[in-house]
């Protein structure tokens, strides 16, 4: 009986420890606790100018939880029409939170936006009409779908027999451009704007050039998913609350927004044809590669022919298409020669 005992005890030993050795190798993740927080009743705009007041000022490296609005700032609801949508004010789309003022950004300097945290709201809409979206005036068809976030599942149902991995992400990041003219939001610019990116998602931190003292930083149009490209001018559109840490690069040098991961980096480009802004993308991968890891400009521009991937961000906020080059880091990091 003793020895039947010690080995039924043994047997439960060996079986607990696979559990034992993953609860010791588990990573808790810790998202920062925020230093301001940003509600909705906070004044929001919707235009980008220099002149536009900052709503709140930080310190260099601050966390910052901002409550964002759907782009139409409340105009449609989960029982909104398709009348409803037909009614929407353009002119006050899209609804941004901010400007935030950061302490010691200066002109020619860096805005590192690291986004720590993005929570979609319960509900959220697509549209498409017959005057909007890469095929305009190929169609004649209005349609809006409102949906209730399946954030249990992490799916957003489009049908009863489709449903679509949620990846929140927020539509527009931008400093302040160099203009006092109160700009249309609409565009990706070279201050970054409605770049409408599906990659900008949590764990990837964001670079801006700066134009102006303070930055004057604004964050909105949140999405709950998007494909690339956003073909019909619309993804699934929703409130969200947004955690995001806020610094100061020196000696960094960017023309337009640029990004990373863990995984990889990204330069991005905008123009009036994707043929443009594909050739921007690539011209700023080439200056990265060849300042970054001490390559002339002809290697590196040859290495972006073997590792480099073109994607087309968005192709619908006219004047303006975004497209990106993504390079994976792991090739910088496995130099296996002798």
């Amino acid at each position: 009986m003793k020895r039947i005992l010690f080995f039924l005890v043994l047997i439960s030993i060996v079986s607990c420890k696979p559990e034992i050795r993953e609860k010791e190798t588990a990573t808790i993740e810790i998202i920062p606790e925020p230093d301001f927080t940003i509600t909705t009743q906070v004044k929001t705009h919707y235009k980008f100018s220099s002149e536009i007041p900052p709503i709140l000022k930080v310190a260099d490296g601050s966390v910052i939880e901002a409550f964002t609005q759907e782009a139409t700032g409340g105009q449609l609801t989960i029982n909104s029409t398709l009348e409803d949508y037909s009614k929407v004010d353009w002119e006050k789309v899209h609804v941004l939170t901010g400007p935030i003022y950061v302490e010691g950004a200066e002109k020619g300097d860096v805005l590192a936006v690291e986004l720590l945290d993005l929570e979609p709201g319960d509900w959220g809409w697509t549209g498409m009409e017959p005057g909007f979206g890469f095929l305009a005036g190929e169609h004649d068809t209005w349609l809006f779908k409102t949906y209730e976030l399946d954030k249990k599942n992490n799916v957003v149902h489009f049908s009863e027999n489709i449903s679509v991995p949620l990846n929140p992400f927020a539509g527009v990041m931008a400093v302040a451009p160099d203009s006092t003219a109160m700009l249309t939001t609409y565009p990706p610019r070279a201050n970054g704007g409605n770049m409408d990116d599906p990659h900008l998602v949590k764990g990837v931190t964001v670079y801006l050039p700066v134009f102006n003292k303070g930055a004057l930083f604004s964050i909105g149009d949140p999405h709950a998913v998007q494909g690339l490209g956003e073909v019909v001018g619309t993804a699934v559109e929703c409130d969200m609350r947004i955690r995001f840490r806020l610094s100061v690069i020196k000696d960094k040098k960017i023309s337009e927004p640029e990004y990373e991961s863990k995984a990889y980096y990204a330069t991005t480009g905008f123009g009036t044809t994707i043929d443009e802004a594909a050739k921007k993308a690539t011209r700023y991968m080439v200056e990265h590669i060849s300042k970054t890891y001490d390559m002339s400009w002809e290697e590196a521009y040859m290495l972006c022919s073997l590792i480099g991937d073109l994607k087309i961000a968005e192709v619908v906020d006219v004047p303006h298409m975004l497209v990106t080059m993504h390079i994976p880091k792991r090739v910088f990091e496995n130099d296996t020669r002798d």
